[in-house]
């Protein structure tokens, strides 16, 4: 005997909503984060469409995932920032060309292994109450299991191009590796550059990928794109740390300012 159309109704609004049978790709069981209360978040775009998150971490640095390159056949992003609506005219909001796009050189298809992307934007961001640079953690040491730390994101755009315009946000507890890496989870494939929140009916989802994991007011992580069942606790979310990268951001960084005309 089957669901009456009201449960099952209930459940998918509970599951954060299903298009074809698959995740609607934005922030499962997340909320409408307060306007520009995060004012670090990028969205990054292709031909005006929302493509994965990121976040200002220099006045012309933005850091994503490496993976959100796969699809773009070798086209460039574009960053918006200073957003709360993708859609809607807002006075701070601008979108900015980027000069480069980097990914770490370890970062590859097959795995979530070293899954980061630096951009450089053409120009400065201007800097005010709507976009910020957002710190990140330099000091390579673990996040406490069960601390709750927070991820916010707009989403992706999914068959049948419905996505959320609005920022949501959602708050996880982090996940020690030995649990995050049993067997019946991800089976020993989380490495020490990894880090793990909490999945089960809350979690971030594919187009939040490379939006920041934020603990105590510090970015710690950045949302992987790698393939992942989204709202399944036998899958927590995967985040990439950043502690062990500082040198490789900071080498990057320099590189690319000494560069800039």
């Amino acid at each position: 005997m089957g669901l009456s159309p009201a449960p099952v109704l209930a459940l998918t609004l509970l599951l954060g909503g299903m298009v074809n049978g698959q995740p609607r790709g934005r922030i499962l069981g997340g909320y409408e984060a307060k306007p520009h209360l995060k004012p670090y978040m990028a969205s990054l775009q292709l031909d005006g469409q929302h493509i994965c998150g990121g976040f200002l971490i220099a006045k012309q640095w933005v850091l994503s995932a490496a993976h959100c390159t796969e699809e773009t056949d070798g086209k460039m992003f574009q960053v918006l920032l200073g957003a709360h609506s993708l859609t809607e005219p807002e006075p701070h909001k601008r979108l900015y060309r980027v000069r480069a796009q980097i990914p770490h050189p370890g970062s590859n298809i097959h795995n979530n292994k070293d899954d980061l992307l630096l951009l450089q934007l053409e120009e400065e961001a201007e800097l005010n109450a709507h976009v910020q640079v957002l710190p990140v953690q330099r000091e390579d040491r673990d996040v406490a299991p069960d601390t709750v730390c927070e991820v916010a994101g707009w989403g992706t755009i999914n068959h049948s191009g419905r996505r959320p315009d609005k920022l949501y946000q959602l708050e996880r507890p982090v996940l020690s590796r030995d649990v995050c890496n049993h067997r019946t989870r991800h089976d020993h494939t989380i490495t020490e550059k990894m880090m793990c929140t909490d999945s089960r009916r809350k979690d971030t989802c594919k187009g939040d990928s490379g939006g920041p994991l934020v603990c105590n007011g510090v970015a710690e992580g950045v949302v992987t794109a790698g393939s992942r069942v989204c709202g399944n606790y036998k899958k927590p979310a995967i985040y990439t740390r950043i502690a062990p990268y500082a040198a490789w951001i900071d080498g990057v960084i320099a590189a690319g300012d000494g560069a800039a005309p």
